[in-house]
C-alpha cells in the first residue's frame, strides 16, 4: 500500500470516527433533553390537577348544595372526569380522569415534533362536619382510567345521536334502540327520560365495555323538532 492510499484511509478512518462519537454525542444529549421535557410535562400535569382540584374544593366550599346530585354537577363542571363516585358513609367524592400534557421531542433526523404525555389521576374531595372540603390528588397506573376514557367516548357519542332524534322519538325505548340496535353493546342503560316544558332529560348509565365501571349521566336538549347542531348537554350524576 502506498503512503498516499494510508494517508487517505487514515483520514477517512478518522472522519468516520469524529462522525460516529458525533451522532453518538447527539443521540445521548437529546435523549437528556426529552427526558427533562418528559418530565417537565408530567410535572405540569400534577401541578394543573393541583390547581383544578383546588378551585373545585373552593367551588363545593361556596356552593349552597348539600345533596349528592348537585355536589357532582359542581366536580363535574371543574373537572369533566368522565367518573365520579360518591361514597356517603365517608361523605367524599372520587373523580378519576385522564390528563395530557405535550412536549416538543428532539431527534436527530427529520421527524420529531410535539409528543403527548398522560397521567391517570385519581381526585378526592372530602368533608367533615365543621370542615371545608379537602382535596387530595394521587396518580395511579393507566389501566385505571381506560374506562373513563371509554365512557368519555361513548357519552360524546350519545350526544350525537340525541341531538339527531326528533323530539316525538325521545322515549326511553326509542333511544335504547338508537344507541344499541342490535342489544348486544351492553354499553348504554336508558334509565329514565322525563319531558318538561321545552327540554327533555334522560338519564343513562353508561359502561366501558368489558368492565364493570359506569357511570350515570343526565343528557339534557330541547324538546322540539332536532338539534343537529347544538348536541344536547351531558353531566355525570352519582345515580340513574
Amino acid at each position: 500500500m502506498t503512503t498516499g492510499c494510508l494517508t487517505t484511509l487514515l483520514t477517512l478512518t478518522m472522519v468516520l470516527s469524529v462522525v460516529v462519537s458525533w451522532l453518538w454525542y447527539t443521540a445521548w444529549n437529546n435523549g437528556n433533553i426529552n427526558s427533562d421535557r418528559r418530565e417537565t410535562a408530567l410535572a405540569s400535569i400534577l401541578d394543573r390537577a393541583r390547581d383544578m382540584s383546588d378551585d373545585t374544593a373552593h367551588a363545593l366550599d361556596v356552593s349552597a348544595a348539600t345533596d349528592a346530585d348537585a355536589l357532582t354537577a359542581v366536580i363535574w363542571q371543574h373537572t369533566k372526569a368522565p367518573t365520579i363516585t360518591y361514597d356517603e358513609s365517608r361523605r367524599e367524592f372520587t373523580a378519576t380522569t385522564a390528563s395530557s400534557a405535550m412536549y416538543n421531542e428532539k431527534v436527530l433526523l427529520p421527524g420529531g415534533g410535539p409528543v403527548k404525555v398522560t397521567r391517570c389521576l385519581v381526585i378526592t374531595y372530602t368533608r367533615h362536619p365543621g370542615t371545608a372540603w379537602t382535596p387530595q390528588v394521587a396518580e395511579r397506573k393507566d389501566e385505571a382510567c381506560h374506562p373513563g376514557t371509554e365512557i368519555s367516548a361513548l357519552v360524546r357519542l350519545t350526544q350525537t345521536h340525541l341531538a339527531s332524534m326528533h323530539a316525538k322519538d325521545l322515549t326511553r325505548a326509542a333511544v335504547q334502540q338508537r344507541l344499541d340496535p342490535n342489544g348486544t353493546l351492553q354499553s348504554y342503560d336508558v334509565k329514565n327520560v322525563v319531558h318538561t316544558g321545552d327540554t327533555v332529560t334522560l338519564f343513562i348509565l353508561v359502561s366501558s365495555p368489558g368492565t364493570t365501571v359506569g357511570q350515570c349521566y343526565r343528557f339534557v336538549r330541547p324538546a322540539h323538532g332536532n338539534n343537529s347542531q347544538n348536541p344536547a348537554t351531558a353531566i355525570a350524576a352519582p345515580s340513574c
